[in-house]
């Protein structure tokens, strides 16, 4: 399976240390994932995707694209192949317009529920798919969901975004889950943890595949400099508004305070820094603490 990360700061801010230098950070999860790499950052708006089949770690590019990056958005991917040939096309964040799409799972027996998925595809979106994996077309499903409650060139809210992820991940899964599988309703058959931002909004849905949530730290190393400091980036938020939100496949080593996710949870993060947590099923839960 792959590896994702997603950020969110109210700031523009360098992640080299969760992309490079931490002890755990992607780059170094790329060993045991090293099947391409993609990096996405927004500047004025705009997404700026850097994608590659090499592994991370060992690809001179992801490291100098690794120190350079500063941004209020980033969402990044290292990938371990289940579904499509190694190859660009294949890698993840994809991009369509301002919305950028990673994901962590697998849809089993893909090649013969592809057509079926396919039909559901927006008839307008269906020519964008250029590679031949699984996560590509669940991002067209998804963008295709979004675009029923606004246009895709338009600010969507959070709760909207919310909602197109429950909706795609419920017609995946009625079309390829094994009803004949047990478990869980979270777990069973398809695994579809995904992050989708358009630089405003993040949404990171656990489903399946473990995420780990971080809305502020320890204590900060930058608070004597930074001008931006606030009690949410030292404390759990008392507001629903936070400083920053990192959702990434496993804690980082460093300053901040990692929570796990439970399967079908989701977080969701506003142009504003507003957090909502809620959960597949519909309900919206309470801020964690």
């Amino acid at each position: 399976m792959c590896r994702l990360f997603g950020f969110r700061s109210i700031i523009a801010s360098q992640v080299h240390s969760s992309l490079l230098a931490a002890e755990n950070a992607l780059g170094t999860q790329s060993n045991a994932h090293p099947d391409g790499w993609g990096v996405a950052f927004y500047l004025q708006g705009a997404p700026h995707v850097t994608r590659s089949p090499q592994t991370a770690l060992g690809d001179h590019l992801f490291h100098r694209l690794s120190g350079v990056v500063s941004s209020e958005t980033v969402l990044a991917h290292v990938r371990k192949a289940t579904q499509g040939d190694l190859g660009v096309l294949n890698c993840h964040p994809f991009q369509h317009g301002r919305w950028v799409f990673a994901h962590n799972g697998d849809i089993p027996n893909f090649a013969e529920r592809k057509p079926r998925l396919l039909e559901q595809v927006e008839p307008s979106l269906k020519r964008f798919i250029l590679g031949d994996t699984d996560s590509e077309v669940f991002f067209h499903l998804l963008l295709g969901k979004i675009a029923e409650r606004y246009p895709l060139n338009e600010r969507h809210r959070t709760d909207e975004v919310i909602d197109a992820m429950r909706d795609t991940i419920g017609l995946i899964r009625d079309i390829c889950d094994d009803p004949s599988s047990t478990g869980s309703d979270d777990s069973r058959g398809c695994l579809l943890t995904a992050m989708v931002t358009d630089g405003d909004v993040m949404v990171s849905v656990h489903g399946g595949k473990e995420l780990f949530l971080s809305t502020y730290k320890t204590r900060c190393s930058d608070r004597d400099a930074c001008g931006s400091l606030s009690p949410e980036c030292e404390a759990p938020s008392q507001s629903g508004r936070v400083n920053h939100c990192i959702v990434s496949s496993e804690p980082l080593q460093g300053e901040n305070v990692w929570n796990e996710l439970r399967p079908g949870e989701i977080i969701g993060v506003d142009h504003a820094m507003r957090v909502t947590r809620a959960h597949l099923d519909g309900r919206n839960l309470a801020l964690i603490q």
